[in-house]
């Protein structure tokens, strides 16, 4: 098998038309705690308004099966693929298309975002073995780019032959440390099907993947992108932010336009873990740990677009206003999609949002013609 863009497939956006999108039932107590009740019934709440306009797909362990069908909606098809946890962004497939509409995945390495060098978790077989698990659940072909090793959080394609990482992401050294960035870059450009790769800085302060894109920036349509933004000189974010909108104020896309860009302020104070919410966990050996009072890295940039929607995080309480605006800009940036408000602490909790918890699957030809 050549590579996707030898053979003709290239990543679509996000916001281009799905058949589905594949998920996770969640269950490890390291990331949702001893009764992972809350999180479930966010992913459930999630599952159950992208069931309206596209088609789910729930993996299930053997443990959680009974569980996830007496609360998921009926339209929503459960897939008997034992994961390690339920990040389906990172370890379910990168689903690419051709012009003639078909769809194939991309298995990448998977390793805990980092393996021995920092991963958050050292037994991790069964994630990494995912992403070709699900390409055969759904008889979709399956390209095998390891040894890399990449999560769909570090990558947002515009559809139109742009992707966006970070360099404190695909550059960390728990990732391919053998490899410079611009064969990184060659990397990208040959398995997503893509002309121009464009590197920002940084991510979201103490963001445990090493800062994936899909928390600090995200396509809303060709050429336009939103950035989680800070407006505090005190908290780190600041800079951070500042740095990334340097380049792409500089930068161009795959077509040569100049991207506009959104600001998307952050919560205005670092969400942090509770004592109470620490006592909750429940760490296997080998695994990244939480304390009280850690910082969590909380974004609007996280959300989701589905067919009709976006799903946007919020955090409640002393930031409903921080989610308000979020709301707001976003309705902005979609205007013909429905902004849905999903709460979302039990998410972030665990380490990611709503994005980290979703993989979208592109529309198949027929799909296309019926949506038109």
């Amino acid at each position: 098998m050549n590579t996707p863009k030898a053979d003709g497939f290239a990543m679509p956006a996000e916001f281009a038309p799905h058949h589905g999108t594949v998920m996770i039932f969640p269950e490890r107590p390291g990331s949702w705690g001893r009764v992972p009740s809350a999180a479930q019934a966010a992913f459930t709440q999630i599952a159950a308004r992208l069931s309206q306009c596209e088609q789910v797909y729930m993996l299930v362990s053997d443990c959680t099966r009974d569980i996830a069908r007496a609360m998921l909606p009926p339209e929503v098809r459960l897939l008997p693929i034992p994961t390690d946890d339920a990040w389906a962004r990172d370890t379910a497939p990168t689903f690419i298309r051709n012009a003639d509409g078909e769809i194939r995945g991309i298995s990448w390495k998977f390793n805990a975002w980092g393996g021995e060098f920092d991963g958050l978790y050292t037994d991790y077989a069964q994630d990494d073995a995912a992403a070709e698990a699900v390409c055969a659940a759904l008889d979709v072909p399956c390209y095998d780019a390891r040894p890399f090793v990449l999560e769909g959080g570090a990558i947002h394609s515009d559809g139109e032959g742009t992707i966006l990482v970070t360099e404190a992401c695909l550059l960390s050294g728990g990732r391919n440390p053998q490899m410079t960035k611009d064969e990184i870059s060659a990397y990208l450009r040959e398995f997503l099907g893509a002309e121009k790769v464009v590197w920002i800085p940084h991510g979201i302060y103490n963001d445990e993947t090493n800062e994936h894109i899909d928390n600090i920036a995200a396509f809303t349509a060709p050429g336009e992108i939103v950035l989680a933004w800070c407006d505090d000189p005190a908290d780190p974010q600041y800079e951070m932010s500042r740095a990334d909108f340097d380049v792409l104020s500089r930068e161009t896309d795959a077509r040569g336009r100049q991207f506009r860009i959104t600001k998307l302020p952050v919560p205005h104070k670092p969400v942090c873990v509770t004592e109470a919410e620490c006592g909750d966990y429940d760490f296997a050996e080998g695994e990244d740990t939480r304390e009280p009072g850690e910082r969590l890295a909380a974004s609007y940039v996280n959300f989701y677009i589905g067919n009709d929607c976006v799903l946007v995080p919020q955090f409640s309480g002393e930031y409903a206003e921080d989610d308000s605006r979020a709301i707001k800009i976003l309705s902005g940036c979609f205007p013909s999609r429905e902004i849905v408000p999903i709460p979302a602490r039990c998410i972030l909790l665990g380490g990611g949002n709503i994005h980290c918890i979703t993989q979208q699957i592109p529309a198949a030809a027929a799909e296309m013609q019926k949506m038109h």
